[in-house]
């Protein structure tokens, strides 16, 4: 999540938070995470025939409790034609009991972003088990470890794939750089992507690990981009407002290159100016998600702070395998939590890790010295 908490804290789910919801984990998933439309419909689906979902707050958890993360592993691309399978997200609960002795207590999100938002509360409608208002990373990243439980020393324990052929498997990685690993080869095998819980752990753990408020805060986000008091013309200012964002660019996407390669959505998207960025140009560089942008070769923002593309006239964001030539863009940002600017979080996710040429720059700072220009 940003560095900033939005809205009023949730209590339960029912179906008409869902598009809310889903539209403000895209705009913090910073492009990834998964489809956001096939994870409503399916978490739409759930609460219909399961029930609204009741959400738990992380400083409420019970220190004995057993809280499963559930999400997506695998490239965006691929799932949005490999969508889950009924049952799967069963059999991978099922399976994490099984193989670890210990019932589920309740689901929490692996990660605020698009899909992988709205898969959990499927899980939690299905099992009739409580939604944890918070995740492990705060916005959406690309590989196992980056997570705050990895920040805090935590390995990730039992790790569950399970796919929609019903092949299943049950790894014990080390450390989150194993986990990595293996999943992203068993996820490959599986067709390109596949359920995954890993990083399991009592209350007492997520309570020190988790970021409080995502899910309330997407579901805030998405009252401003998709609610009847804002006018349209206001959206995005507002976003930026109640979350302490900065515009980076407008412009015109003239140049999309993408690729699956490894098992990510890999590319680079160029933009030309529009408006009062008319004879700039902006760089976008993604792997699942935005992590680096550069203005007229500037960096003009960079991971872990969180990149976002909006819809220019709806404010709605476009995720890394929906970014198309024509579309006209606004490119926005936003500091990072805490944990992700610690020397643990940068070299887990910082752009060293992503093999960019640049140093972290705090995209407050950055924004700053580009006004300065401007003068």
């Amino acid at each position: 999540m940003t560095a900033v908490r939005a809205g009023n804290p949730l209590h339960t789910i029912t179906e008409s938070d869902i598009d809310f919801i889903a539209i403000g984990a895209a705009v913090l998933g910073t492009g990834g995470g998964g489809d956001p439309h096939v994870g409503a419909l399916q978490a739409k689906r759930a609460i219909r025939e399961f029930g609204e979902v009741e959400v738990i707050s992380v400083e409420a958890l019970p220190d004995g409790g057993f809280i499963a993360p559930v999400g997506m592993i695998g490239a965006p691309s691929v799932a949005i034609e490999k969508i889950q399978a009924e049952g799967e997200l069963a059999a991978a609960i099922d399976l994490l009991e099984a193989s670890t002795g210990q019932s589920v207590t309740a689901i929490m999100p692996t990660e605020i972003g698009g899909g992988n938002s709205l898969v959990p509360i499927s899980a939690a409608a299905e099992r009739g088990l409580p939604i944890v208002d918070g995740d492990s990373m705060g916005r959406a990243f690309p590989e196992a470890p980056m997570v705050t439980f990895h920040l805090a020393g935590y390995a990730p324990g039992r790790g569950i794939l399970v796919d929609s052929h019903g092949n299943s498997a049950v790894i014990q990685p080390k450390d989150g750089m194993w986990a990595e690993r293996l999943a992203r080869v068993i996820s490959f095998e599986m067709g390109g992507n596949a359920t995954m819980i890993d990083y399991a752990y009592p209350g007492k753990v997520v309570k020190e690990c988790a970021i409080p408020g995502t899910l309330s805060t997407a579901r805030r986000i998405g009252e401003i981009l998709l609610g009847n008091d804002i006018r349209d013309e206001d959206r995005v200012a507002t976003l930026l407002n109640e979350l302490s964002g900065f515009h980076l660019f407008s412009g015109k996407i003239t140049a999309v290159e993408r690729a699956i390669q490894g098992g990510f959505t890999r590319g680079q998207a160029t933009l030309d100016g529009l408006d009062k960025d008319r004879d700039s140009t902006f760089e976008l560089q993604f792997q699942n998600e935005m992590l680096l942008g550069t203005r007229n070769g500037q960096l003009a923002a960079v991971t872990p702070d969180l990149i976002t593309v909006l819809d220019q006239v709806t404010g709605q964001p476009i995720t890394t395998e929906m970014l198309r030539y024509g579309a006209r863009v606004v490119v926005v940002g936003f500091p990072s939590h805490e944990y992700w600017r610690t020397e643990m979080g940068l070299a887990t996710a910082g752009p060293g890790y992503f093999n960019y040429d640049v140093d972290y720059t705090p995209v407050e700072k950055l924004v700053a010295v580009q006004e300065r220009v401007k003068l």
